[in-house]
């Protein structure tokens, strides 16, 4: 008799190892996590683990390829989607901003968002995977500035590309500062970033900023 699989039951064990090891590669690192310590986190033994992945590297892709949807199953790329075709494009960057910056203040986030910069460095597939989200986020920021400016909501000098370059910078802080200041919040940060990119790109004869709502 052939074995049926139960996708949805499929999709949760992976998401069950993927969680457990992203705690371990986050306090650990990708070199330094083994597979019975992600076995052992996960509950289940080696056999069983590799019945979903076929090794570690497989599980640590997952943890940024598998992706994350809100409370509605809407994934980031329908989101982003969502913004480049707003009716109002100072109001959708600001929301994409706030998507791309709120996981940097979930507890695993910034350290694994290190480890992936390091690993991409010796990992090609990573090294592409990365890219493709940057490349996704970066044309999403620079398409809602060239529309801002269009509409007369910011600054029609700045050029959208390398604006969004900074945008994403300033985002890619949050990270970073996070992962090696304990110090520092960087949910607490992201109004402060907020208030940066309206002073940076509003135009001096704008209307006046809106309040904290946006």
């Amino acid at each position: 008799m052939v074995r049926t699989v139960d996708p949805a039951r499929h999709r949760a064990r992976r998401r069950h190892i993927v969680d457990a090891a992203a705690q371990i590669f986050a306090a650990k690192g990708f070199e330094r996590t083994t597979t019975a310590e992600i076995c052992k986190a996960a509950g289940m033994s080696a056999g069983n683990l590799f019945h979903y992945f076929p090794n570690k590297r497989a599980i640590f892709h997952a943890v940024f390829e598998d992706d994350q949807r809100d409370d509605g199953g809407v994934g980031k790329s329908e989101r982003l989607a969502a913004a480049r075709a707003a009716d109002d494009p100072w109001a959708a960057l600001l929301d994409t901003v706030d998507l791309l910056a709120a996981p940097s203040a979930e507890p695993l986030v910034p350290a694994l968002v290190m480890e992936a910069m390091i690993q991409a460095y010796r990992d090609p597939e990573l090294e592409a995977l990365l890219s493709r989200d940057n490349d996704e986020e970066r044309s999403t920021i620079s398409t809602l500035l060239r529309n801002a400016a269009a509409a007369g909501q910011i600054d029609p000098g700045l050029e959208p590309d390398g604006t969004a370059a900074w945008v994403m910078a300033l985002i890619a802080a949050l990270y970073t500062s996070a992962a090696t200041d304990p110090s520092f919040d960087p949910a607490e940060q992201r109004s402060t970033l907020r208030l940066i990119l309206q002073r940076f790109l509003r135009p001096s004869a704008a209307c006046p900023e809106r309040g904290a709502g946006g």
